[in-house]
Order: C-alpha cells, then structure tokens, then sequence
C-alpha cells in the first residue's frame, strides 16, 4: 500500500505553499529520512523528508502553489517493489567474431567538464542547485564536508569550500562570448512567499507607523578585549564562540527594563507592555530575512544567548524554521555590519515599536581625555514607533546600550 506525501501544516495562519523544489526524480527509491523536497510559505521555509523506505512517485511538479494538506507524490514501499517478479537472467551468448578495430578517431578540441555526480561517496543525494554550484566550479565532491542532517552536502558548504580553497582550483572552461539578444538581457521571476511577505510588511511598517531613528556610536574595544580573553575558555567551557550579539541582545534586556515603552506594543488604543524580553535576531537567507526569537533573555546567560542563535542559523540552513520559531517577538536586534553596512535606518518590525541596527566595526580617531586616539568604533540605530516612545526614552535607551557594551562588567553587577 502506497504511502501519501502531503504538503504539511506550518501553521493555523498559513493555508498554501510553494512546492519549491524535488530533491528526487520520479522512480528513485529513497530511505526514510531522506529530504524529498523544499516548501517555501510566506512565512518559513521547510524541508520535508520520506517516512518510510520507497519508490517515489511525484504528482505535483516543483514550481506549483498548493493548499496545506495538498497529497503532492506517494511512496510504494521498498516490500511491495522488491515482490515484483525479476527478469530471468539471459543465457549467455556465444562470443562473437572480433570486429575489424575502427580507424582512430580525430582529437576533440577539449574534453567536456564532468557533471557532478547526483549522489557523492557519503551516499547522501546532492540538491539540484548544489550539483549544479560543483559542475559550474569542475569541484571534486569527496573533498567537500557536508555540514548539513547526517552530513549532507548544502550550497553553504560548497560556497565555504571555494572561499577556502587555494586559487588554483579550476574553473569551468570558458566559451566562446556570444552576443545576446535583447530578450536574453533581462529575465523575470516572480517573488516568492517570503519575499512577498517581507514586501508586505515592511511597506505596512512605514504607512503605519511614526517611526523615527537616533543614533549613536558605540567604543567595542573593551568588548573586543573581553572576547579575545575568554573566546578560547568560552568555546571550550560551553561548547559555542563568544560573538558581539550576545553582548548587544543583552545589553538590550538591561535597557528595555530601564525603558519598557520600547518593549511594548499599540493594539488599538491600548498599549500593551511586556514583563519579558523576547528578542528576535535578524538573519539573511538565499531567500530572504528572516528574525527567529529568542524567548526569555531575561534568563538567559551570554552562553544560552550563543547557543540559541546558533541553533536558528543550523535550522535555517536544513530548512527546519518553524512558525513558532518567528512568534512572539518584542524587539529586535539586526546586524548589517556582517554585509559591511557603515550606517543605515532599520526598519520596525511590527508590531514591535523598536529595532536595534548595528554595523560594521571600524577603526576611526576620537578624543579621549582631550586626546586624538584610534578607536574600533561602532556606529548603532535604534528605530522606534514615535507613538508610544518619545525622543527621551529612545536616546536614554541607545545610551544604555552603549554603556553597558563599552563596560560589559556592568551587566554582571547590574549598574
């Protein structure tokens, strides 16, 4: 009896996806576990996996939008298929006749690039876009450490591989230039659901909303010498790197409690505040932004704060972000400076009143004790909601942040 693959729920507000991409090919047998295919929502982004052994049968093709619940392909198990009655096996034939050898053919102008095989040595199958990242470079598989469930090969760590490789691994050979035509000149996608969404709701930020940015600049040195002290004791102790949004999400908790307006939100002409943190860190995906959040900071120690960050990047990178995941935020902490941003206005991520933007660290001269020093310095944005948080709680607010990221001990002492 075949076992139906359906389009699973990610939750109650969600009611269609985009199937985005098979894995397999119609007819492959697959093993339980095995990623069948990749549902993109407005929302999450999900990798949906075999229950059982079987050949699979594929009914709706990649590219199609389909409801929750939608049966897309079927699994015949590995029993029902092994019962089907083999082929005899041919007698053997009498060797025939030695043909004349053929004349020798004339060179080829250069031998093809090999395609990437479908499924490397680990015995784990490739995504398409990743055999096609490894035939475009001409990349050896086996040299590639999968980081992905069970060691899977993602793109992420063929990209990570060519960063770190040494420039004499070859490219595809180059042909010849064509002159394109002008229709080849452009191309047009539609968006994606998440892209949609981001769309969505980042115009409804701005329509809806009194949002207004002050800034600030914050001293990482000190922070910066903490890191290089403990960084090596850190990792080892609780088994995670000691980065700076720990050391900002944190700082964050200190200030929400100084100014709770910041935490709140406007639900008609309510405000309604938090005796909690939960804040949502922003993070950068192939297909889009996305702030899973962290619950109960308040609780939490700089260790918690690193591993659960770390956590959200690994299922954002296997497609395991669940709705649950993205719900429930009060404020949010969003670092540009991984993308070399300087300075820039992050945008409220409703119904939230304030996001933190940070930026890249760069040494600059300041005066210190009448001074002219070289500084790594850090420019900070906070947006808020001018509707329920005026200019002095917001300045208050980036001003605690910086206190506390530039003395770190204060946290601990809780001054």
């Amino acid at each position: 009896m075949s076992i139906e693959i359906k389009i699973p729920s990610v939750g109650e507000s969600v009611q269609e996806a985009v199937l985005a991409e098979w894995f397999k090919q119609d007819g492959d047998t697959v093993r339980k576990d095995d990623p069948l295919f990749v549902i993109e929502t407005d929302k999450v982004t999900l990798e949906v996996v075999a229950e059982v052994d079987g050949v699979l049968k594929i009914l709706v093709a990649a590219g199609e939008t389909v409801a929750i619940g939608t049966v897309v392909g079927s699994l015949e198990p590995v029993d029902a298929a092994a019962a089907a009655p083999e082929k005899p096996k041919a007698e053997a034939a009498p060797e025939p006749e030695k043909a004349p050898a053929p004349e020798p053919a004339a060179p080829a102008a250069k031998a093809p690039v090999p395609a990437a095989p479908a499924t490397p040595a680990d015995g784990f199958p490739l995504a398409p876009s990743v055999r096609r990242l490894i035939a475009e470079k001409n990349l050896d598989v086996s040299k590639i450490q999968g980081t992905g469930p069970g060691g899977r090969i993602s793109k992420g760590d063929v990209l990570l591989y060519l960063e770190k490789a040494p420039a004499g691994i070859p490219d595809a050979p180059p042909t010849p230039a064509v002159q394109p035509s002008a229709a080849a000149m452009e191309e047009r996608k539609p968006m994606s659901p998440i892209r949609k969404r981001i769309a969505e709701r980042l115009l409804e930020s701005k329509q809806s909303t009194a949002m207004l940015t002050t800034f600030n600049e914050i001293d990482m040195a000190r922070a910066m010498e903490i890191r290089s002290l403990y960084k090596e004791a850190f990792a080892k102790r609780h088994g995670v790197s000691l980065g700076f949004m720990s050391f900002f999400v944190k700082a964050c908790v200190e200030a929400l409690k100084e100014v709770p307006e910041i935490n709140a939100f406007i639900d008609g002409s309510d405000i309604v505040y938090h005796n909690y943190q939960h804040i949502g860190v922003a993070v950068g995906t192939p297909r889009g932004l996305v702030v899973p959040v962290i619950r109960h900071v308040e609780r939490m120690s700089f260790a918690q704060v690193e591993k659960a960050i770390v956590d959200y990047v690994a299922k954002i990178k296997d497609n395991r972000l669940e709705l649950a995941d993205l719900e429930g935020g009060t404020f949010t902490v969003s670092n540009g400076g991984v993308y070399g941003s300087l300075l820039s206005t992050p945008i409220l991520n409703m119904p939230q009143s304030g996001i933190l933007g940070m930026h890249k660290i760069e040494k600059r001269p300041v005066v210190i004790d009448d001074q002219i020093v070289i500084r790594p310095m850090m420019y900070v944005a906070l947006s808020y909601d001018h509707r329920i948080v005026d200019g002095k709680g917001a300045v208050t607010f980036l001003k605690r942040v910086k206190e506390f990221v530039e003395n770190p001990e204060r946290m601990a002492l809780e001054v």
